[in-house]
């Protein structure tokens, strides 16, 4: 009972955009908190599917074009009407009760320019022009940029373009410089309004070149599209490099006027020895005024990035209990597992951060930072070391594994080795820890939630004069870093069975208490089923892009790599319950109030750079209404490991044993051939 006083409060203060979900984290500041508690632990058993609504992509594209697919898109609920865009940039608006659509607008993105970072598109933006007429045409409007650099303006109500908007409806930003190629340069995260003003970033393709593009964040007048202003986060005296963008959502603080841009690292990623020092505003959190693009502060993640450790999350605006009093704060988790949290006024720690020295020995011509930010109270996400005692070896009896090689070979000295021409582990991987799904705050439990992936990189540097007609192993992401004196392999560690190579599980949802910087539990996300032979389902855990969505009645909903959306108690971490999807939702979840009954809805579209089946689907899910029977897509969850676990398991490591034992064997002959 003692939080009841609270809650009444917190519901009073949120009841809007919660009923509404008006923005992509939910609220302004990205919380992705309900105070809808229709839907509890104690019946979320029940749910059923309520509808699913298709695209058309994947009937009416080509498969060359649907394998560079990647369906992030978290739908608002703002119009009476769900609204999202599809990796095509298609916006879409639906019938909340029962996903039939209500309008529908094409950009005609070409699907020849193969985009950096695939064809994809995490949301829209809904912004009302209180200066106009009620009946005005786009008095309420839909923003979005685009995989081909546009941004876009549709009245909400129609999905008609905005006459008043630049021309018809939108504007092509000047990138200032000539591309490599068409789809060297996106926008794939929605963009933030504040103030009349719509703020855009962008995604520019990585480990190119050395001048790569400028990560340039533009602003717009939202009501003519005309510039406002521009910012680049890095500082280019006597320094040459580009991105710095800003390709992660953004977050905005309406009534301070401040928005805040999680930036990422100069070009190039790995070398970093035209960029000495520093650099400064790059891997930071940044406060701009939104109305001038002024720079009110910055906090720096990461002091001269070489891994690709960028800030890949939503900063998290919340109002927390310190200990020593209520304070507004942003929340900001990383790809290491840190969580930074700052003061919104003047981006300070409140608690205390420490400089600490990492590894030293970079590259020829590298220029490391000495010492790197560690906070001290609130503690990492996952761990942030590996070693040979962590590779995962399901056949100890066959020897030595390949993955126990690969550790013990490779440069491994803990958070922050540097790339190296012998081979770096980088671990978290340049993608794990928390990514662009970003975390989620309860306000009236004091609670933070994140997923969070844990596999491993290896990191190699190539030497410019190796680095011409070179041919990179399978499975390997291969930059130039044209302008620096090597070139670079990336590649995830995996067994030749097709596993990563550290221990599962490999991807996890945490739960924090911030106040009393404590970790409260650890949940494994996601299971075997729709990448195993037979459909075995090993409660491993997947890698975890996307994030999470909490709720007043004390659940935490999250898809995973497989085809599951599925609820966690908040307080405990158990699975409760799944739904299955028809192909796995890599998205955020969200969840609304229509006509008396809460739903919760996901984007399930796949994830082409994971590997998964890739679909073109929306899938809500809701309470069963009176006589209605239970679905065939849902159940609930009394035993981890999921389905057909207990009765395939032996048959699949037999299979598994002897996949082993012909990789063992066939690797034998080739080493005594050579002799």
């Amino acid at each position: 009972m003692r939080h009841l006083p609270r809650l009444s409060a917190v519901l009073l203060l949120c009841v809007s955009p919660a009923l509404a979900w008006e923005h992509w984290g939910g609220d302004r500041g990205g919380m992705r908190f309900s105070p809808l508690t229709q839907i509890t632990p104690a019946n979320v058993g029940d749910l059923i599917r309520a509808w699913e609504f298709r695209t058309g992509d994947l009937d009416s594209r080509a498969p060359e074009v649907m394998k560079r697919t990647k369906f992030q898109a978290t739908p608002l609920f703002v119009e009476d009407s769900l609204i999202f865009c599809s990796p095509f940039n298609e916006v879409i608006a639906l019938d909340p009760g029962s996903g039939a659509p209500k309008w529908r607008y094409d950009p005609k993105i070409a699907t020849s320019q193969r985009p950096a970072n695939r064809y994809n598109c995490r949301g829209v933006t809904y912004w009302v022009d209180d200066k106009a007429a009620a009946t005005a045409p786009c008095r309420a409007r839909i923003f979005m940029g685009t995989n081909d650099v546009r941004v876009i303006a549709l009245d909400a109500r129609t999905g008609i373009p905005c006459a008043d908007f630049g021309s018809n409806g939108e504007i092509k930003p000047d990138i200032g410089m000539k591309l490599e190629w068409p789809g060297e340069f996106q926008i794939t995260s929605a963009p933030v309004v504040s103030r009349g003003v719509v703020v855009v970033g962008s995604s520019i393709a990585d480990n190119r070149r050395v001048d790569a593009p400028l990560g340039t964040v533009r602003a717009l007048d939202a009501r003519t599209g005309q510039p406002s202003w521009t910012f680049d986060p890095l500082i280019h005296d006597g320094i040459e490099a580009g991105h710095t963008n800003v390709w992660a959502p953004m977050s905005a603080d309406e009534e301070r006027g401040l928005v805040f841009l999680p930036t990422s690292s100069p070009s190039t990623d790995f070398w970093g020895g035209k960029r000495p020092g520093n650099n400064a505003q790059a891997n930071s959190v940044v406060a701009l005024r939104a109305e001038t693009g002024e720079l009110v502060w910055s906090f720096q993640t990461v002091h001269h990035d070489v891994w690709d450790y960028d800030l890949p999350a939503q900063p998290t605006l919340a109002r927390i209990d310190t200990g020593e009093g209520m304070r507004d704060v942003v929340i900001q988790p990383t790809k290491q597992g840190f969580v930074f949290v700052l003061d919104r006024d003047t981006g300070k720690p409140i608690w205390p951060v420490e400089e600490r020295a990492v590894p030293q020995g970079g590259a020829e011509g590298e220029q490391l930072s000495p010492t790197q930010p560690f906070p001290t109270h609130v503690p990492p996400l996952m761990s942030q070391r590996i070693s040979v005692d962590d590779a995962f070896n399901p056949f100890p009896s066959f020897g030595r594994s390949s993955c126990e090689e690969l550790f013990a070979g490779a440069r491994n000295e803990g958070l922050y080795t540097p790339p190296s021409t012998q081979g770096t582990l980088l671990y978290p991987m340049t993608g794990g820890g928390v990514n662009w799904g970003s975390a989620a705050f309860d306000p009236v439990n004091q609670i933070l939630y994140a997923n969070t992936s844990h596999a491993v990189h290896v990191v190699k540097l190539i030497p410019r004069a190796q680095a011409t007609g070179f041919n990179p192993p399978p499975g390997h992401d291969f930059g130039q870093q044209q302008g620096a004196p090597f070139a670079m392999t990336r590649a995830v560690a995996m067994s030749p069975l097709g596993l990563l190579c550290n221990k599962p599980p490999w991807g996890e949802m945490v739960a924090v208490d911030l106040k009393a910087g404590k970790i409260l539990w650890h949940s494994s996300v996601g299971t075997s089923e729709d990448q195993a032979p037979l459909g075995i389902a090993r409660n491993w855990g997947t890698p975890l892009v996307n994030g999470v969505a909490i709720t007043a009645g004390g659940l935490v909903f999250t898809g995973a790599m497989d085809a599951y959306l599925r609820a966690f108690d908040a307080k405990s971490g158990q699975e409760l319950w799944q739904g299955r999807l028809p192909v796995p939702g890599v998205a955020n979840p969200m969840t609304y109030l229509w006509k008396g009954e809460q739903y919760v809805a996901i984007g399930a579209g796949g994830h082409s750079e994971e590997g998964t089946t890739i679909g073109d689907s929306v899938v809500a899910f809701r309470l069963p209404r009176p006589g209605e029977a239970p679905s065939l897509w849902s159940r609930s969850i009394d035993r981890p490991g999921g389905r057909f676990a207990s009765k395939a398991t032996a048959f699949a490591l037999v299979v598994m044993l002897l996949v082993a034992a012909v990789w063992r064997w066939r690797r034998s002959r080739r080493a005594k051939a050579a002799i």
